[in-house]
């Protein structure tokens, strides 16, 4: 089986939420579900509201991310999480 790439949009509550707190917990999550970051991005949207991007991998047997995406959306201060982009990696 391949790895696969995975890309998380994550929407804070508010623009008084620490992004960088988030981007912390968000972290903690993937890596216990079994995932490796890649890459972190935090993205502007509008009026100061910023969006976490986070890249990681992950085995592909594992499946969905809907049990991930369930746990971080219970993360206090977070407004969404979605799957934005999903690659099977070669090589």
């Amino acid at each position: 089986m391949a790895e696969v790439l995975i890309t998380l949009k994550v929407m804070p509550d508010g623009t008084e939420i620490d992004i960088k707190n988030l981007e912390k917990l968000v972290s903690k999550e993937i890596k216990e579900f079994g995932g490796r970051i890649e890459k972190v991005e935090i993205e502007p949207i509008a009026f100061g509201l910023q969006a976490l991007k986070i890249i990681f991998s992950m085995d592909e047997r594992k499946g969905s991310t809907d049990a991930l995406e369930n746990k971080i959306s219970d993360i206090d201060g977070i407004s969404s999480v979605e799957v934005t982009d999903v690659r099977r990696m070669i090589g």
